[in-house]
């Protein structure tokens, strides 16, 4: 995903932050997760993943619980995870992931988005080649922690690589974290290793990685930029993956 990509995501969740976007989008998977497992976070570890992706975007509690709450008692909401799949202009592929208690509404508004950044909607499982569904782990890079190390040891645990990525602080400088790619089918194995290793995993999740990423110029990508900001920005739309390097 390279450099650009984690300055566009961090610009991305400060913006988000202040328009209060990110906290119900957290909030509609602890939602989700708390519905299909069991509110208890120590028997639903879906939930579990949930609560520890919002508390590290500093979510606060109460926000947390009520998302848990609005999956519990005869009140509760019927959110539906939906993906669409589009193609926009110079080549860039999309998989869009929704949560939605209106999926009518969802997919209209998506439609639209597509239309005005003249990209459209492609028929489901279409991107199967482009895409493969992968585990990913995001922690702080740390003396304390042996990376080649820990690469053998996760090996059986279903570890494809390890990669050490920039990403911008509030001060304008740079700091080093880690990604854990693995197997789809091993999120719950690599998950439970990097924690009995003391590992502070900041962010879990199964993420869309593009097999074979293209590269747009500065150009291009002020072209595309502009729709996958839109997408983001939809209530509905929980994230964006693309082919773009």
């Amino acid at each position: 995903m390279g450099r650009a990509f984690e300055y566009r995501k961090a610009a991305k969740l400060k913006r988000w932050g202040t328009m209060s976007k990110l906290f119900p989008k957290l909030g509609k998977m602890i939602t989700i997760a708390a519905k299909a497992g069991g509110a208890d976070p120590d028997m639903n570890p879906r939930l579990r993943t949930a609560i520890l992706n919002a508390k590290a975007q500093n979510m606060p509690k109460h926000n947390i619980e009520s998302a848990i709450k609005r999956a519990i008692g005869k009140n509760a909401l019927d959110i539906k995870q939906i993906k669409y799949e589009a193609k926009a202009p110079h080549g860039v592929q999309m998989i869009i992931e929704c949560a939605t208690d209106n999926p009518t509404r969802t997919v209209a508004n998506v439609k639209a988005i597509l239309s005005r950044g003249k990209a459209e909607m492609l028929t489901s499982g279409s991107l199967n080649f482009i895409f493969t569904q992968k585990s990913v782990f995001t922690f702080d890079k740390s003396d304390d922690i042996d990376l080649e190390e820990l690469e053998l040891e996760l090996i059986d645990f279903g570890l494809e690589e390890i990669e050490i990525y920039k990403e911008p602080t509030e001060s304008g400088e740079d700091r080093d974290i880690v990604k854990v790619f693995g197997e789809f089918k091993s999120f719950g194995e690599l998950s439970k290793a990097l924690e009995d290793r003391g590992v502070e995993v900041k962010k879990a999740e199964v993420q869309w990685i593009a097999n074979s990423p293209i590269t747009l110029t500065d150009e291009q990508m002020g072209e595309i930029e502009p729709l996958l900001d839109k997408l983001e920005e939809d209530d509905d739309v929980q994230a964006v993956y693309t082919n773009i390097d």
